[in-house]
């Protein structure tokens, strides 16, 4: 992405550093994202921030949040197209928070089924950071004037408060913001279910490794997770998500690895063995992974020049973000912003 205006509409997304990607974060989002690259400006963000909503170990969390930065360039976001940084770095993602905090509605919020969620989990700790960290979602949105949300079906409701917020805005103050249209895909992460509970979608905070394929698991670890993947006692392999959620789950993550359709999957393994489904899952799964493992151990292995990636990243998120802003301060009667942006 070029440091010159542009006419492309612009994509953002992102994800905490709170543990490493799993595989239906790589299926379902981050693939999702890589063409995006060709035809819009696009923003990809490690919102660390957002982590802080639960308690974190400081050393853990600065070590995930590089580490997810480079699992990002490893799995095909090219920081020579795309904008990559760190939330925290760009101080206007807290700035416009606090703005959006006094257009968001007490109900609103309330009504946001994360929060729910995240608050029976977190019965010791349910913050009143948990209970905006919508608002800051908008404002990581909105800050760029976003075009386009990648998002999945459990963060669709986020977005939507994100367009509700926008849109009360600009009815007052005139059209500031631009509102952002979800790019929801009906594939990917929504097909990439837990091993052991293919009822649930894989995520990386299931208490069981087995559970989960991470994105930097080993091979042998991948093929051991498969392998004591859950399935039935059928003895068929089709797709049937009421009757065969496990065996289903494995066709669905055998077709995002090799980019087949169903039909083919169908045909491929037409055998009725569910041994050689999970073997080769696996092997399909590490045939993707291994190239990713490969160049994310080069990125870590020169922290200067990751360091210096993020940072020229934030320094244009931070000056995309500050026209913005130089806006909002107008249309609200806060005072010219020090510096005076002059980027029209």
């Amino acid at each position: 992405m070029t440091d010159a205006v542009s006419k492309r509409s612009v994509a953002f997304s992102a994800a905490q550093p709170t543990g490493h990607l799993t595989i239906g974060n790589l299926f379902g989002a981050i693939n999702n994202w890589i063409p995006l690259q060709e035809h819009h400006d696009t923003l990809f963000c490690v919102v660390d921030l957002h982590a802080l909503t639960v308690r974190q170990d400081p050393q853990e969390l600065r070590k995930n949040t590089l580490e997810l930065a480079a699992i990002y360039m490893a799995a095909g976001i090219d920081p020579e197209k795309s904008i990559v940084f760190i939330q925290s770095q760009v101080p206007q993602h807290s700035q416009l928070a606090w703005i959006l905090s006094t257009f968001a509605q007490l109900g609103e919020l309330e009504r946001m089924t994360q929060f729910k969620d995240k608050s029976l989990r977190h019965r010791g700790n349910v913050n009143a950071g948990l209970f905006t960290y919508p608002v800051l979602m908008a404002a990581d949105i909105l800050l760029y004037k976003t075009n386009i949300v990648p998002v999945g079906e459990d963060q669709k409701q986020h977005l939507e408060l994100t367009r509700d917020i926008a849109i009360r805005f600009n009815n007052i103050h005139g059209p500031v913001f631009t509102i952002p249209e979800p790019a929801i895909q009906s594939h990917g992460a929504a097909r990439v279910r837990d091993l052991q509970n293919p009822e649930k979608k894989m995520s990386k905070s299931a208490e069981s490794d087995l559970a989960k394929v991470m994105m930097l698991d080993d091979a042998n670890t991948v093929l051991k997770k498969f392998k004591k993947a859950v399935t039935d006692s059928l003895g068929e392999i089709r797709f049937d998500e009421t009757n065969q959620a496990g065996v289903t789950n494995l066709l669905s993550i055998w077709c995002a690895a090799t980019g087949s359709n169903r039909e083919t999957a169908l045909a491929h393994f037409s055998h009725n063995q569910y041994g050689k489904l999970k073997v080769e899952t696996a092997e399909a799964v590490n045939a993707v992974l291994e190239p990713i493992r490969q160049k994310y151990q080069m990125i870590m292995n020169d922290p200067t020049k990751l360091e210096r990636i993020l940072t020229h990243g934030a320094q244009q998120a931070s000056a995309m973000a500050a026209i913005i802003m130089t806006q909002i301060h107008d249309v609200l009667g806060l005072p010219p912003l020090p510096g005076a942006y002059n980027r029209g």
